[in-house]
């Protein structure tokens, strides 16, 4: 099927800025109730799944693949979940949803390949920049995992810090973080309380503060202890030892690499193949109200269609599949569960110049500030490096601050630190783009479902265990990279398997 096709069934919005790593959730949003109405239309398939991002498409096509019948319904009016192309003209876009892929996500990137999508390093040559208390000093960008901007007062101690959170990590089972030897002392913590323990200097603390940020677009004080060693301990395969510097780090990181014509396309080319012949399998603006159980199956409805089915595959952040009605209720534990797994706040903004201006400065456009609203950028240029593309992240905290601003006022300070960072060119765009996922109503929020301090010792085991007929995917639901694209697409490939045993 063609992009023009996919565009007139609304499989690929065109321009679109709507909602990143992960999969759409069918529920039905605060205030949005359906009315009531007739009994919508039934249609029968094997398999029921609930949202078309990575997870749930990269799930039907397996099971497809295994010969089995699939419909997919997803809320939006697109496919992709977390993952967005934005459209900057002359054919060339750039994401506002996740876009990384790097070494050790192997099921993403052989998803990728597979699909026909290159990749290409992201750009990484020349100095990064760091500022602290009214000082900006370039350092080399480095190799591999590395390194800690350069600050005299807190850098070593945030090095040793990282040493000591990958010690912990080590120990800590990907599969089922909870049974961990020291899961009940990590578990009645937060990494705030952990860090004061630890780092004593500010800048030391501060730096912490950034690449926690960076990574959960929530603040230290929000975060368990032991869920921070888990997705440290997550991002990884299940040959190479974890290390949280990889979660920080573009070459040989998280950061490493993009692919070739957007993160979204590989929801956009699964989608194409599962729409490759009738019945169309890949419903959109199908939010779904209600998945209910029988001893036979399941009935799974929106407001203009209901789905019988042997099973149903949800995917998308938990706290989102808890709108949806179940029928039966769901058990407590996985009910509670999702009423303690909230979303990061996050808004990316992303500055397109008639070139990558910072390049000829001998820069990566990579910067590490402790001021905000914006601490961490990037060099987002399409791979010919034309237009240049500043990416500058509002993460936790700052997010939460800036939302409160008129657009206006928001664009301003954005563009203010990155004049900071980069020089007066950066003052005046030629186009300027914000995407606040916490508004976005299948997601509300990024960059991923987080808890607090008791949840996994007391609920962990809850976020992957089927409930009779019904299975969970999404990037939070998976052991290794946890929370990434990559993550994303290991859920749908388990949940597909679960599935085809069960069958």
């Amino acid at each position: 099927m063609s992009e023009g096709e996919l565009t007139r069934r609304g499989l690929l919005k065109a321009g679109a800025a709507g909602a990143a790593a992960g999969a759409a959730a069918g529920a039905v949003p605060e205030g949005a109730e359906a009315k009531p109405r007739r009994r919508p239309p039934g249609r029968r398939a094997d398999v029921v799944v609930v949202g078309a991002g990575l997870s749930g498409l990269r799930a039907a096509r397996e099971l497809v693949a295994h010969g089995r019948s699939v419909l997919v319904l997803e809320a939006r009016d697109r496919v992709g979940g977390r993952t967005l192309n934005h459209s900057i003209g002359s054919g060339k876009i750039v994401e506002v949803g996740g876009e990384w892929v790097g070494p050790t996500q192997d099921h993403v990137i052989a998803l990728a390949k597979d699909l026909g999508i290159g990749t290409f390093k992201t750009f990484n040559d020349g100095n990064n920049v760091y500022y602290a208390n009214g000082t900006l000093l370039p350092y080399a960008a480095g190799g591999p995992l590395g390194p800690v901007p350069p600050d005299p007062t807190g850098g070593a101690e945030a090095e040793e810090a990282i040493t000591l959170i990958n010690q912990m990590a080590a120990t800590v089972p990907v599969a089922a973080p909870w049974t961990a030897s020291n899961a009940t002392a990590w578990d009645s913590q937060t990494l705030e309380t952990w860090k004061q323990n630890n780092l004593h200097t500010p800048n030391g603390q501060a730096l912490l503060d950034v690449g926690i940020e960076a990574v959960f677009a929530a603040e230290p004080r929000d975060i368990s202890l032991l869920f921070a060693l888990f997705y440290t301990a997550s991002a990884t395969n299940e040959t190479t030892a974890p290390d949280i510097n990889r979660l920080f780090s573009t070459p040989g990181g998280a950061q490493d690499s993009r692919l070739v014509g957007g993160s979204q396309l590989i929801s956009i080319r699964m989608a194409q193949e599962l729409e490759t012949r009738p019945p169309h399998r890949v419903l959109l603006n199908q939010p779904v109200r209600i998945i209910a159980q029988t001893r036979s199956g399941v009935r799974v409805s929106t407001d203009h269609v209901a789905v019988s089915a042997k099973h149903v595959i949800v995917t998308g952040p938990p706290a989102i599949t808890a709108l949806i009605r179940y029928q039966p209720d769901l058990p407590w534990m996985r009910a509670q569960l999702t009423q303690r797994y909230p979303q990061g706040t996050v808004i990316k903004c992303e500055a397109v110049y008639d070139k990558p201006f910072w390049r000829e400065q001998g820069l990566t456009g990579q910067a590490v500030s402790l001021t905000g609203p914006v601490k961490v950028t990037f060099d987002n240029s399409p791979p010919d490096g034309s237009p240049g593309v500043m990416l500058g992240f509002i993460e936790g905290q700052e997010a939460r601050k800036a939302s409160q601003l008129s657009p206006a006022d928001r664009r301003k300070a954005v563009l203010d630190n990155l004049v900071t960072y980069f020089g007066q060119q950066a003052a005046n765009p030629r186009q300027y783009i914000e995407m606040n996922w916490s508004t976005e109503a299948w997601t509300r929020g990024c960059y991923v479902g987080f808890t607090a301090p008791g949840v996994l010792l007391d609920y962990g085991p809850a976020i992957r265990a089927p409930v009779g007929r019904i299975h969970w995917a999404g990037a939070e639901t998976s052991d290794y990279w946890n929370g990434y694209m990559d993550g994303a697409v290991r859920s749908g490939e388990r949940a597909a398997h679960e599935v085809l045993a069960a069958l």
